[in-house]
């Protein structure tokens, strides 16, 4: 996986050697404790589940959300209720579960945002002591698309094009520090193009206007691209990691490689999170019951044909990983000079 650091400097490093071997934990490595195996902590559940989602309904992250709650309601036999909890870039989802009870039965699915909102404006918790890691789960990968009106029908000719026309295109994003916006970012600087952020208050108003042609490029996740492919309202030019979708109207979308710029890629991760101080063996638990969601070929194949990748890490590599990567965003958000609006 390409880190921002490798995007800024455009070279290896020891981090991103690191990172894939972070990555290459998934699924069946045998070195968990017994306790991860399924052992379950004496009275654990003893009520309801509640996973906070700083996200509104619908889009690929509370997908995923309604996707482990369902399964932890399966293999825990509780019920357990995703609570959408929108603003503020998800920090008040983040801040109501930092102020929980640490038992394991307030959750927060988090993305990327955790450690990025704290860098950009001021909040109530600190993103890496205020929530000890549960499971990574997913890698969303990301779709850059342009309005059919611009003369360009590859990665290629729209590079051209940006550099033939400095600050005269721009580009959505969902809000200022969001995932598109530090992909859209990372992508300028590789290039050396200037394009202008319009960021929008939310995805929906930024794909309204991006199918309406008021914006030229955006980035966006499969699942809330693929229809407007199909209907031909955008056009895609290149798909972040490293295959082709196995959906019909992204089977002939290039991966960002095969369209000519191998050096980028940008992913977002979402990940399990429960308040500082739960005990280890609740966290294990649950850490337990993600993992054995993300080997079951189902839902494996869900994943796979809605452009997300499984990403399941040692629990307790986890918090050198969040490191890195607030890290590496802090130096994205200097060099872009990003602000929140």
């Amino acid at each position: 996986m390409q880190t921002l650091a490798q995007c800024l400097d455009q070279g290896d490093s020891p981090v991103e050697r690191s990172r894939r071997a972070l990555i290459a934990c998934l699924v069946a490595a045998p070195w968990l404790p017994a306790a991860a195996q399924g052992t379950a902590p004496s009275g654990f559940p003893s009520r309801a589940l509640r996973l906070l989602v700083g996200v509104p309904p619908g889009g690929s992250t509370d997908a995923l959300a309604r996707m482990v709650a369902d399964n932890l309601r399966e293999s825990l036999g509780q019920s357990t209720v995703v609570d959408n909890r929108p603003g503020a870039n998800t920090a008040v989802a983040a801040e109501a579960v930092a102020r929980s009870a640490p038992d394991g039965h307030t959750l927060l699915f988090a993305t990327e945002a955790l450690l990025t909102v704290p860098l950009l404006t001021k909040v109530s918790f600190d993103p890496l002591s205020d929530f000890v890691p549960v499971a990574t789960v997913a890698m969303n990968r990301f779709v850059m698309a342009v309005h059919p009106d611009v003369p360009a029908t590859s990665l290629q000719e729209f590079i051209r094009l940006a550099r033939q026309r400095p600050g005269q295109l721009n580009y959505a994003s969902s809000g200022s520090g969001g995932a598109s916006h530090l992909g859209i970012e990372k992508f300028k600087r590789l290039t050396q193009t200037h394009i202008v952020h319009i960021p929008y208050r939310g995805a929906g108003p930024a794909l309204t206007d991006a199918v309406a042609g008021q914006v030229q490029l955006s980035m966006w996740t499969p699942l809330a691209i693929a229809p407007h492919v199909a209907a031909g309202r955008l056009r895609a030019l290149a798909i972040t990691g490293t295959k082709r979708l196995p959906i019909p109207s992204m089977a002939n979308v290039p991966t960002f490689a095969e369209a000519g710029l191998p050096a980028f890629d940008h992913r977002a991760w979402q990940a399990l999170y429960a308040p500082a101080a739960t005990p280890r063996a609740v966290v294990e638990r649950l850490h337990a019951e993600v993992r054995k969601m993300l080997t079951n070929p189902k839902v494996l194949d869900t994943l796979d044909r809605q452009g997300v990748d499984p990403f399941l890490s040692e629990l307790d590599q986890v918090p050198a990983y969040l490191r890195t990567e607030q890290a590496e965003i802090a130096r994205l958000v200097k060099a872009a000079n990003i602000k929140m609006d």
